[in-house]
């Protein structure tokens, strides 16, 4: 029998949902379970063959759990390793790679000195800033936010200079990203699962949370969805999450991916409404059956992504002479 579990926090529509949908597939040798943990042991395997993760980020201790269950063997979604290594700054690098339209964006160092750092610390840093050069790229209006977490926690609208510094100086120790702002003219959410099932949904920000599916403007063309919808498989093969979710802002019809790095997206009922909640159950659902079924004890079942297997790739390739080869050919 192979375990599906799911580790949650308070959330609960989307969690009991997806057991039962696992469950109701009658599969003889899969069911599906909320994960339950007691004592964890180094390199010791679990009894589950997937995990879907939708809490890890915010509690360490199941985290490390679920490397610890990953290098076991387990098929954590999302990738731990490469979650823990993952942060927004890098994200918009790796779209200007692949060719993802993304804004103009800018990392800023933390305003106050991190813990048990000094003046001393930043000989390599330049003081102050080239600001002038950073506004004139970036423009009026812009957004700063962090450069990693998720959610609109400290993220604030500026319209000119003394916004920023007045906002700047709130944030303490958090390094921002500094990022235009994209006017758009459509906005779309979309569910991005097991890297191939792609929901393209319309959405509008700018309404309240409960109201952000609900938009008059006529349904998208078909053109524009399939552009987001390649866009949105673009950067999930790149950064290789198997559950996410990328929000794309249309400007002059050109979708630009705007935040794409939400490995616990919203999944819950009542904000994403019962039509988007029955779909991403269904293949979250689908996903993981299909992870299971796929599984290999004590092998690595986790999902890398292009940017890193390419790496790997390339590593590989250069070093594929044996060593004694390698002597021999430089006598």
């Amino acid at each position: 029998m192979k375990k599906i579990g799911i580790l949650f926090g308070m959330e609960r529509s989307f969690p009991e949902a997806f057991v039962e949908r696992v469950n109701k597939a009658g599969l003889k040798d899969i069911k599906a379970e909320p994960v339950m943990i007691d004592k964890v042991q180094q390199g010791e395997p679990t009894d589950y063959a997937v995990i879907i993760d939708r809490i890890s980020q915010d509690v360490p201790f199941y985290r490390a759990y679920l490397k610890n269950a990953a290098i076991s063997g387990t098929a954590v979604i999302n990738n731990p390793f490469w979650w823990s290594a993952d942060e927004k700054f890098f994200n918009n690098a790796l779209a200007t790679k692949i060719g993802v339209p993304v804004p103009k964006t800018v990392i800023l160092p933390s305003h106050d000195k991190p813990t048990d750092t000094t003046d001393s610390s930043f000989s390599n840093l330049k003081f102050p800033l080239s600001w002038e050069k950073i506004f004139e790229y970036i423009g009026w209006p812009a957004y700063m936010k962090p450069h990693a977490g998720g959610g609109w926690k400290s993220v604030y609208k500026l319209n000119n200079m003394d916004d920023f510094f007045r906002a700047y100086k709130e944030t303490g120790q958090l390094v921002m990203m500094l990022q235009e702002e994209i006017i758009f003219e459509e906005y779309f959410r979309c569910y991005c699962l097991g890297r191939k099932y792609v929901r393209v949904m319309q959405y509008e920000p700018r309404n309240p949370h409960h109201l952000r599916y609900v938009v008059n403007s006529g349904p998208a063309s078909e053109k524009m969805v399939k552009k987001v919808h390649d866009y949105v498989l673009q950067l999930n093969h790149a950064l290789g999450y198997d559950f996410n979710t990328v929000e794309m802002a249309v400007r002059g019809g050109v979708p630009y991916a705007i935040d794409f790095c939400n490995p616990a997206p919203d999944a819950d009922v009542n904000s994403v409404g019962q039509e988007n909640f029955e779909w991403v159950v269904e293949h979250a659902a689908k996903m993981a059956i299909e992870r299971a079924q796929q599984h290999k004890p004590g092998k690595d079942n986790l999902t890398w992504g292009t940017f890193v297997s390419d790496s790997v790739a390339a590593f590989l390739a250069g070093n594929s002479k044996s060593p004694s080869k390698a002597k021999t050919k430089s006598k």
